[in-house]
């Protein structure tokens, strides 16, 4: 198969929603669907500690949340999917925003009870900011739950987006008979008191036909049939081109806990979700298609095997062919690495690959020279835009609870760190650490992997701070002063950058007016 055939079989999305909608069920479901899986992790079930197969980290299995985004590649009607699934708790939305620079497209998850939630508004909202094309997944629909136009007001008001419905639920929760598909015109039913299995899909081109009657009843037929001229009347025609340019977003209803929907919404997605996209450098647009291999990082995980002490830096490959043990330019260092098993993933399962095409994602083993944002190039000095570090909400001193320990503390630290889990402040005044983090369960997540990866104890206390703005002048008058009055607040951060650590939004507001040639910035990429 040629180079440009292969670029354009891949698919590289993204899974977004609210905690608890459903998205790391849906990943497993499309595993399952692709083969990639014998069979699915009872997400929901105590019972069978397995866990589901994205989320493979302890702590992620002991509270039933993802907290870092997982990477599952596979195979399905001769397209190469990568999927990234993402933690929809709010706490590591950071993670989740950086994941959104290395897909080309994404699947938002809605649950039909709660409707468009507030972690899902921001979510998208990061989306729309790219142009990522969206495809919406009403979830949980054998569920009692809001009406499907009431949903989909919801999405168009609340996510300001325009919609399409592609399928067509019969009925909700205990009158759910089964799923009417406008994309392929047939139609999916249930069988049996459980709601657990499908009947084989029968086609219906025309829902006039009194097969329809005799399939559902005839109630039933009657109102799918003023519902989907509801929606034919209601909502634009659905063209690829508007989807493409993110200006639609088709609507699939399913239940993915059931395997209901989920395979309609995989060939449709298959068929219409854009292959590798380019992808906008400092410098220029770089094309996948281009000969030569650029990639960047866009996240970092430590210890994915607690049993071997690996670092694995995951790139997203935007152009070129990437090949094992060639070099390439680290251009930030400047320096030549190459690498002998770069590695593709199924969740914490991981395969050493020999090539990789634009759209896929390789796993290369690190021994700290990655930062996330690092761009990988066959020579040329270019840096990826778009990968944001925000100001943290939360601040905490850490201290070291195990004085014996406080090497494996300091490293343990610094890993985490570099993985993008929390960002670390140094106090100029007195040199003490302080952790700031967008949510306070991070808090909990550092000191259990520092524990069980690194074998450091650590204890944390409040540090009084409201934001942490990153600062850049060119009055050096004006920065003396600034030093002078504010040295108890001011702190340097990992990259040894100057960050003024405000204690209230009165304060800040007051320090920006009385040094107004100060710019102080709330993200570090400025």
């Amino acid at each position: 198969m040629s180079f440009k055939e292969e670029i354009k079989r891949r698919r590289t999305f993204g899974i977004i929603s609210h905690p608890d909608a459903g998205k790391t069920t849906l990943t497993e479901k499309l595993l399952l669907f692709g083969g990639a899986i014998q069979e699915a992790g009872a997400v929901k079930s105590n019972k069978i500690k397995k866990g589901a197969t994205s989320d493979f980290m302890e702590i992620e299995r002991q509270r039933g949340i993802s907290v870092a985004t997982s990477v599952m590649g596979f195979e399905y009607k001769n397209k190469k999917i990568n999927i990234l699934d993402t933690p929809g708790h709010q706490d590591f939305a950071e993670d989740t925003y950086r994941t959104l620079t290395a897909v080309d497209s994404v699947i938002v998850v809605i649950d039909v009870a709660k409707g468009v939630e507030p972690q899902t508004e921001k979510l998208v909202e990061v989306s729309r900011m790219r142009n990522i094309p969206i495809i919406v997944f009403i979830n949980k629909i054998d569920r009692e739950g809001k009406d499907g136009f009431e949903l989909l007001d919801e999405i168009e008001q609340k996510l300001g987006i325009k919609v399409r419905p592609l399928s067509w639920p019969i009925g909700i929760g205990q009158d759910l008979k089964g799923v009417y598909n406008i994309w392929h015109q047939n139609l999916n039913l249930f069988s049996g008191t459980s709601k657990q299995h499908i009947e084989e899909s029968i086609e219906i081109k025309d829902v006039n036909d009194p097969q329809l009657d005799t399939l559902i009843g005839s109630d039933a037929a009657d109102d799918l049939r003023e519902e989907l001229e509801l929606v034919d009347g209601v909502y634009p025609e659905f063209k690829i081109e508007d989807y493409l340019k993110g200006e639609i977003s088709p609507v699939f209803f399913g239940s993915a806990l059931n395997n209901f929907g989920v395979h309609e919404l995989l060939d449709a997605f298959i068929e219409i979700a854009p292959s590798p996209l380019p992808k906008v450098s400092e410098t220029r647009e770089v094309n996948p298609t281009e000969d030569k291999f650029t990639g960047f990082v866009f996240k970092i995980h430590a210890n994915m095997d607690p049993k071997h002490r690996d670092r694995l830096a995951f790139v997203k490959i935007v152009s070129g062919l990437f090949e094992r043990n060639k070099n390439y330019l680290h251009v930030r260092n400047g320096k030549n690495l190459k690498f002998s098993s770069p590695t593709a993933f199924m969740a914490s399962k991981k395969s050493i690959v020999d090539e990789a095409y634009p759209g896929d994602i390789v796993g290369l083993h690190d021994t700290g020279n990655f930062k996330i944002g690092d761009t990988l190039t066959e020579g040329e000095e270019m840096f990826f835009k778009g990968i944001p570090s925000f100001s943290p909400e939360h601040f905490r001193y850490i201290n070291n609870a195990d004085p014996m320990k406080s090497k494996q503390l300091y490293k343990g630290i610094d890993q985490l760190m570099d993985e993008g889990v929390a960002q670390l402040f140094t106090l100029q005044i007195n040199g003490r650490k302080v952790i700031g983090t967008v949510g306070a369960l991070q808090y909990e997540v550092i000191q259990y992997r520092l524990e069980h990866e690194y074998g450091a104890k650590c204890s944390y206390e409040n540090f009084p701070a409201y934001k942490a703005c990153w600062i850049e002048t060119d009055n050096q008058e004006q920065l003396t002063e600034f030093k002078r009055l504010k040295h108890r607040s001011l702190a340097d951060d990992k990259e040894g950058r100057l960050v003024f650590l405000a204690d209230s939004a009165f304060t800040l507001q007051m320090t920006q007016e009385k040094f107004p040639d100060i710019k102080f910035h709330f993200k570090s990429e400025y």
